[in-house]
């Protein structure tokens, strides 16, 4: 997953019900370096946030000028406090853009889904 690309978006789609644009985050990375993993995941969320303000995303998802859009962080790991009050700040910010933001932790791997 691609926290080490702060310049890159993810995964983007239209749900299946047409009712929104989604801009995925894959954040891969344990916290075992919980500092460093912040950093990452404000320059990630800073990154989408320019995507969408400077229209880009109207570029690539026209259809988005019509629709919610939100951001989805999938997570491999439970977020610590930290990481929860900067998704809390990075939800203010994105509301001020009429954009959501929401988390998902994913099911571990097994064999069947590696």
């Amino acid at each position: 997953m691609s926290l080490d690309k702060a310049d890159v978006i993810d995964a983007i789609g239209t749900e299946k019900d047409g009712s929104a644009v989604s801009l995925a985050i894959l954040d891969g990375w344990d916290w075992s370096d919980e500092a460093q993993h912040l950093l990452a995941l404000q320059a990630k969320l800073n990154a989408y946030f320019d995507f969408i303000q400077s229209g880009q995303i109207y570029e690539v998802r026209p259809e988005a000028l019509r629709k919610t859009i939100r951001i989805d962080l999938l997570t491999r790991h439970p977020l610590p406090d930290k990481a929860q009050r900067l998704l809390a700040i990075a939800a203010k910010a994105a509301a001020q853009l009429n954009v959501q933001i929401t988390h998902r932790i994913l099911p571990p791997k097994t064999a069947h889904n590696a």
